[in-house]
């Protein structure tokens, strides 16, 4: 998948269409990524043992296919590309300005 955790995306269509944020997990084989603060819904809680019952808000996991990556070098929205260097790593990099995205070690 060209969207990593980490990453800063932004939401291209739906509610949420022009605010961008962090990828906090991805869903591989659903195509799904959540990102941080977006797509949030609201949970009703019942009171346990040892929770307060209440509403919560939680994000939503919204498709791959929604969003689009920001460039960390130039800031603008972009498709992936990938490169292969002599050694044979794999790097995605940016089509607009040709930088390296940097893999996230998280």
């Amino acid at each position: 998948m060209k969207i990593q955790k980490g990453d800063k995306v932004e939401i291209i269509i739906g509610k949420d269409k022009g605010r961008s944020g962090e990828v906090l997990k991805v869903f591989t084989k659903k195509e799904q990524i959540i990102v941080k603060g977006l797509n949030l819904f609201k949970k009703h809680l019942k009171p346990t043992q040892g929770q307060k019952g209440g509403i919560i808000e939680k994000e939503r996991a919204v498709k791959v296919s929604k969003t689009m990556l920001i460039c960390p070098s130039c800031g603008k929205k972009i498709r992936v590309a990938y490169q292969i260097d002599k050694n044979g790593d794999k790097s995605r990099i940016c089509r607009k300005c040709k930088a390296i995205i940097a893999p996230n070690k998280k």
